[in-house]
């Protein structure tokens, strides 16, 4: 469920009128319903109802300060994959306590920014990088409380380029060496082991990949302990899908939650869950303005304001949105468009052959579903400036970020002293 819904003829945020909002602020932009994202961190929450449990949403699907601060007043904690990720998610209030680690590439910097902070744990996700959190967390005198991430094999994810659970993705370590490392983690200084770590991909459609993976981790975690191996902690990561309007249907989180249940209820474990996606990717739309409708022999081009640089989904992952027209269709005509970008680069496309309403130039258009991956991803291609960020609450709305002036934009750039 999101909060994007039409009212007089015209599609509202909330109660936010996002023509009247693209007159003020300008296209394209991106706008959030914060409703929507306190409703979804709600409802996965309740999934997990009397659990010991960390929600540790995923900082990479959406890191603007702001939605950061909603969902940290709901009383969600952060996974985060970098230095500034850990940066932002402090920035925004949520206590060291609740933070988790993640990422294949930690460098001592990072680690050492997470030591002093008192993060909750580190996930782990080699043997070269226990050696080097070790050395870090001796070389300034603090233990580092660890997850071993394991890849468990298991095939899932709504593309080649979010799975992260196959033998063949850089994530995590084996699961036939599981056993070894974790032995070897425990005899290192500045390292306290407290836990198991799984993460098998992203839009995942389905349970049956989870409760495979969760089985496994289950599992070794009985052999651990039957080895003398301390496990109190277990972190089954994120991945649960969301509906892009494509026909897919994922699982609801409370069917996501009682599989979970069921497989480590005899575990006696603090579980972690790390959820992104499915808290913010229906809580946020693109708004883009039609600069053009151009026929070109028997293909009808809408060409938008906001390019591949804005949403890179469709152009990296062939990832389908829905499109609506910001004003509503008052017939039943409907023309198959390509609706495509200004980006000088022919996978500047958000869909093709797609069946929308009439458009002419000047209209504005939502691209739905846009608030996961979206403005985390934007760049400044082509010399396009980055996409504004828009919060509504109710009939009220905050620029959270702005659209930079290209003075900004080359403020870092020097020219060498001998041009």
């Amino acid at each position: 469920m999101h909060h994007f819904e039409y009212r007089g003829g015209r599609l509202h945020a909330e109660a936010v009128d996002l023509t009247a909002l693209a007159e003020t602020v300008g296209t394209p932009f991106y706008v959030y319903s914060e409703a929507t994202l306190r409703r979804h961190i709600q409802v996965f929450q309740k999934s997990f109802a009397d659990t010991d449990i960390l929600v540790a949403y995923s900082v990479k699907a959406n890191s603007n300060l702001a939605v950061l601060k909603v969902l940290a007043s709901e009383g969600a904690g952060a996974d985060v994959v970098s230095g500034g990720e850990l940066k932002r998610a402090l920035a925004a209030g949520i206590a060291p306590a609740k933070i988790v680690f993640s990422g294949v590439g930690k460098t001592d910097e990072e680690m050492s920014a997470a030591l002093d902070a008192g993060i909750h744990q580190f996930n782990v996700e080699s043997e070269p990088e226990l050696i080097a959190l070790s050395r870090v967390a001796v070389a300034i005198g603090k233990t580092a409380p660890i997850a071993l991430r394991i890849n468990p094999d298991v095939a899932a994810g709504g593309h080649a380029k979010i799975s992260t659970g196959k033998s063949v993705d850089k994530f995590g370590v084996p699961y036939a060496d599981a056993h070894t490392i974790f032995k070897r983690a425990a005899t290192l200084p500045g390292i306290d082991v407290k836990g198991v770590d799984v993460h098998i991909g992203s839009q995942i459609s389905e349970l049956a990949p989870f409760e495979a993976a969760f089985g496994r981790v289950a599992d070794l975690i009985n052999t651990l302990r039957s080895d003398g191996i301390t496990i109190e902690r277990l972190d089954l990561g994120g991945g649960l899908g969301i509906p892009y309007g494509e026909g897919l249907t994922p699982p609801h989180p409370d069917a996501y939650g009682e599989m979970i249940k069921r497989i480590t209820a005899s575990l006696d474990v603090e579980l972690i869950v790390e959820p992104g996606r499915m808290i913010v990717g229906n809580a946020g739309v693109l708004v883009s303005r039609v600069v053009y409708v151009k026929e070109n022999g028997d293909r009808q081009f809408l060409i938008l304001d906001a390019g591949m640089n804005d949403l890179l989904r469709p152009a990296l992952y062939d990832a389908y949105h829905d499109i609506w027209p910001v004003a509503e269709p008052s017939g039943s005509t409907t023309i198959v468009y390509d609706v495509v970008g200004p980006v000088c680069e022919s996978g500047d496309r958000f869909a093709a052959s797609r069946a929308l309403p009439e458009m002419r130039e000047g209209d504005f258009v939502a691209i739905l579903s846009a608030g996961a991956y979206g403005a985390v991803q934007a760049s400044q291609y082509n010399s396009r400036p980055l996409t504004p960020e828009v919060l509504v609450n109710g009939d009220k709305h905050a620029i959270i970020r702005r659209r930079p002036s290209f003075e900004e934009m080359v403020a870092l750039e020097e020219t060498a002293d001998w041009l």
